[in-house]
Order: structure tokens, then C-alpha cells, then sequence
């Protein structure tokens, strides 16, 4: 049975005004302990001051829970236990420190006004603390990047290299593990002199057994991040991306730290590994002796999988495939490869031919990148909205110390939470609609020097050439039945057309 002590309080002043005697706020929590099955132990009561924390009682209860006396602190409702939010702060992380929980028999103690205030109040101070944590510590590493040392933290420790902590003699700065380095060489070897995918790479080092950093099976994109890594040829570079790892600065910006990575490759195998992940993004990599035009362009309507090619030059949705024994197979057509990719590439060749459409989409596409700038504005102006709640906030918080009407805090806090969840949403999808604008002013030139140079060889446009016309675009061919539906940057009219059995196969 746990343990509880049941904390009442009545303000010196005017003890009606409450609303509740210490009597009744003890017969309310004496009932709401006998309904958890808690023992009572310890009972405090005292007439003082909510807006103080040095109270006798107050004191008493809090040397009980550093001394790990009781499991539960029973109040009659969270003012009661203190009126100053900052207070409740202080108390309620108290109580937490030392495994106490918290009860209200009026109230969730979570969920109301006071306490969200108290949340807001803990997490914007964590907030705080968290920034200035981050701040002092990015300027720690950039300082020992300065001064010619890897900083440590993510990506200090890559493969084929060991590395050497700041902490240590002569450290912060990598050597070469030459184990690992072997590897290194052999798979810059299997893609610029056998041009294999970073697929094959994968499977090739898993079915020799090489051992990754981490024990963990090798997969393709960390595979694909040491076959772009100038690290291996010697270059290192430091804060190359902010926010997380999420956005790339310009390269003006990186602090290159000389002579910290030793070189495992030549500058000339780099670049040439370079050319050939360019040159293997733009081909098929057939996994059967016929390459499949639409390989990783076709998407399933039913179930949202992918369709790839499989044995007699067919395209099956993967949704039909046997190890999904434990979900639902998908009952979609498969379709005869060269039907489907007839229709397809006729569907686009239709629309490459026509110039008056490309224009008119192109000037469509143009005039979408131009909206970033208006959404950039609106995003400052919800930035400056966002930090003026802030401030009201912490206003609201001062309004409390000094004995504003409850009601009236209550009300505020309400109006500014509501307002915060509003324009936090609004953030959300202005960041999205500038992201979408930016890629369409990188898409614009690149699709127009593409599209120029494609109607020009369209008649005779060979597998390669289709294959590059097909992720310029960025199409996607849905299928349900016998329906299919091009989409893509620029779309063909994004028709649905129905065609007749002829074109796909029995399942």
C-alpha cells in the first residue's frame, strides 16, 4: 500500500474566499485516498500564504519527501499546494526528483490551467537551458576546429579510420584503420571499374562477410556515404549542415581542418567514383537480362506498393509477393512489360511533342517558384507573432506573481495556447509550400535545357535516354486494374485512361 500525505492550506487573509475550510479540503482528500487505497500517514494544515514557499507545514511536508518518507502528495486542488507558478515549478520538479507523485482530487494535475502553466513555464526554461547548452558547445567546436582538430560527437569516427579523442595526446584527428581501409579501396574499385550499383556493393560485402563500424549489416545508403565522403581523399570538412543535420550550408561556410584524415584514395578514383554514381542514377542496372523501362516509376493504387519486373518480362505489384504471408496480399493486375511501357512511353511522347503544353506548364511552374517570396514574408510575420506570445506569456506569468484574479490568468492562458497551436500549424505548412517553391526553381531551368534537347531527338530517343526522361520528370505511374495513371513535375494531363485486357495478364 503506498504511502500518502495529504497537504491542505487556506490563505491568512480571508479564509471563505477560498471557497473551501481546511476542514473540507481534509474530508475531501481523506475520501479521495480511501478510493485509491492509499494509507495515510502524515496530514498537514496550516493558514499562510500561497504566494510564499517558506510556510512550517509547507516545510515539514518537503523534508518528508527528501527523506523519501511517502509515494503521494494528496491536495485538494493544485492552488492549494502554491498560487505562484514559479513555485510550482520548483515544487513539482521537487517532487519528482524524489519519486513522489502528485494528486489533485479536483482536478487532473496535468491538464489544468495552473498546471500547463507550470509545464510552460518548465519547458520554456529547458528551452533555454538547451540553447545555451547547444550554443556553448558549438562554439567549443568550432574553436578546436580552428585550431586544426576534429571536434568530437557524430561523424568524428568514420570507416577506415580510427580516431583519436581531443582528450588525448596529439588528438582529434583521425588515422587509418587498415583493415577497413582494404574495403574502402575495393569498393571504389567495384564502381568505377565494374560500375556496380551501391546495391551490388551491398550485397557483395555481405556475402563476403566484411564486418561494418557498427556490427550491423551493411545497407546502401551507408555504403553510398563513404562512396561520396572527401574525408577519403584527405578533406575534412566541419558544420557543413545546421538544425540537425537537416539543411546544407553553402560551402563558404564549412571549416576545412587540414591534415586531421590521412588518404586512403587517390583525388582521381574519387572523382571518377563520382562521375559513375552520376552516370549509375541516370541507367538501369537490369537484374534479369532485359532491363524494365519503368523500373522504380510504378506504384500499385490498391495497396500503395511498388511494381517491379519479375521472370517473363511482367511488372508485378509487390504486394502479391509470397513472404507476405502475415498481411494482406494484394489481388492488383500484373501487366505485360512491353504493353505497359508502350503505353506509357506513347502517353509522354504525346506530351514531349507538344510544345505550345511544355510552355504553358513551364510558365506555371515559374510562376509557383515565384510565390517563395511571398510565403518567406508570412513566415517572418508568424515568427514575430510566435515570439510575441512568448512574451505574453512570460507577462502572463508576472500578472500571477502579483496576484492577478485567477480567472482572469486562467482566460489568457487559454487565448495564447490556442493562438501558439495556430500559428505553429501555419508555420508547418509555410515551410513546406517555400521548400516545394525552391525545388521548382531548381526544376525550371534544368527542365527547360532537358526538354529542348529531348524534342530534338525524340524520334530516335534510345533506352538511356527514355530511362533519363522518365526521372527528369520525376513520373509516376499508378495502376488499379486496368487503369493507368501518369503523374509527375510536369503533368500529362494526369488522364486516367482504360485500357482492354489485352494488356495485362491473369494473375
Amino acid at each position: 500500500m503506498k504511502i500518502a500525505a495529504i497537504y491542505c492550506r487556506v490563505s491568512t487573509e480571508d479564509q471563505e474566499r477560498e471557497g473551501t475550510s481546511l476542514q473540507t479540503q481534509l474530508e475531501a482528500c481523506l475520501k479521495h485516498c480511501q478510493n485509491k487505497e492509499y494509507q495515510v500517514v502524515y496530514r498537514f494544515s496550516e493558514a499562510y500564504s500561497g504566494l510564499t514557499l517558506d510556510r512550517p507545514k509547507l516545510n515539514e511536508l518537503r523534508e518528508l519527501v527528501r527523506a523519501g518518507k511517502i509515494d503521494i502528495t494528496i491536495v485538494y486542488c493544485l492552488d492549494r499546494l502554491s498560487r505562484d507558478p514559479t513555485h510550482g515549478v520548483i515544487l513539482t520538479q521537487e517532487l519528482e526528483k524524489y519519486g513522489v507523485k502528485l494528486e489533485a482530487v479536483t482536478e487532473d494535475v496535468d491538464n489544468s490551467e495552473l498546471g500547463k502553466l507550470i509545464s510552460y513555464i518548465r519547458g520554456f526554461a529547458s528551452k533555454l537551458e538547451a540553447e545555451k547548452i547547444r550554443e556553448r558547445t558549438g562554439r567549443g567546436k568550432r574553436a578546436r576546429a580552428r585550431e586544426g582538430r576534429i571536434p568530437g560527437g557524430s561523424g568524428h569516427n568514420i570507416y577506415g579510420y580510427d580516431y583519436i579523442p581531443v582528450s588525448q595526446k596529439d588528438g582529434g584527428r583521425r588515422i587509418i584503420n587498415e583493415k577497413e581501409a582494404y574495403w574502402v579501396r575495393q569498393m571504389y574499385e567495384w564502381l568505377v571499374n565494374e560500375g556496380l550499383s551501391t546495391n551490388a556493393i551491398c550485397y557483395r560485402l555481405r556475402d563476403l562477410n566484411v564486418p561494418s563500424k557498427t556490427g550491423k549489416m551493411w545497407g546502401t545508403r551507408a555504403v553510398h556515404e563513404i562512396l561520396r565522403n572527401p574525408a577519403y581523399v584527405g578533406k575534412t570538412y566541419w558544420f557543413t549542415t545546421k538544425k540537425h543535420r537537416q539543411l546544407r550550408l553553402p560551402k563558404d561556410q564549412w571549416i576545412e581542418i587540414p591534415g586531421v584524415t590521412p588518404a586512403i584514395i587517390s583525388q582521381e578514383i574519387f572523382d571518377a567514383a563520382q562521375k559513375q554514381l552520376q552516370v549509375n542514377r541516370t541507367k538501369t542496372v537490369p537484374t534479369t537480362k532485359h532491363g524494365y523501362l519503368l523500373r522504380g516509376h510504378i506504384k500499385c493504387r490498391r495497396c500503395g506498393r511498388a511494381y517491379v519486373g519479375s521472370s517473363g518480362r511482367l511488372y508485378r505489384c509487390t504486394g502479391k509477393l509470397k513472404f507476405l504471408v502475415h498481411f494482406d496480399r494484394c489481388n492488383n493486375k500484373t501487366w505485360v512489360a512491353k504493353n505497359l511501357e508502350r503505353l506509357v512511353w506513347a502517353e509522354l511522347e504525346r506530351y514531349l511533342s507538344n510544345r505550345d503544353l511544355i510552355v504553358s506548364e513551364l510558365e506555371k511552374q515559374r510562376q509557383d517558384a515565384n510565390q517563395s517570396e511571398i510565403f518567406e514574408t508570412e513566415l517572418q510575420q508568424i515568427e514575430r507573432q510566435l515570439k510575441a506570445v512568448d512574451r505574453e506569456q512570460y507577462q502572463l506569468l508576472q500578472w500571477a506573481l502579483k496576484g492577478f484574479p485567477e480567472t482572469q490568468v486562467e482566460t489568457e492562458n487559454k487565448r495564447l495556447n490556442r493562438a501558439r497551436e495556430t500559428l505553429t500549424a501555419r508555420r508547418i505548412e509555410l515551410q513546406a509550400q517555400i521548400k516545394a517553391c525552391r525545388d521548382a526553381a531548381i526544376n525550371v531551368p534544368n527542365l527547360e535545357h532537358f526538354i529542348e534537347d529531348t524534342q530534338s531527338k525524340l524520334p530516335n530517343l534510345d533506352f538511356e535516354g527514355k530511362r533519363l526522361a522518365l526521372d527528369m520528370l520525376n513520373i509516376t505511374v499508378w495502376l488499379d486494374g486496368q487503369n493507368v495513371e501518369v503523374a509527375g513535375i510536369i503533368e500529362p494531363e494526369k488522364a486516367v485512361s482504360r485500357y482492354s485486357n489485352q494488356h495485362s495478364c491473369p494473375l
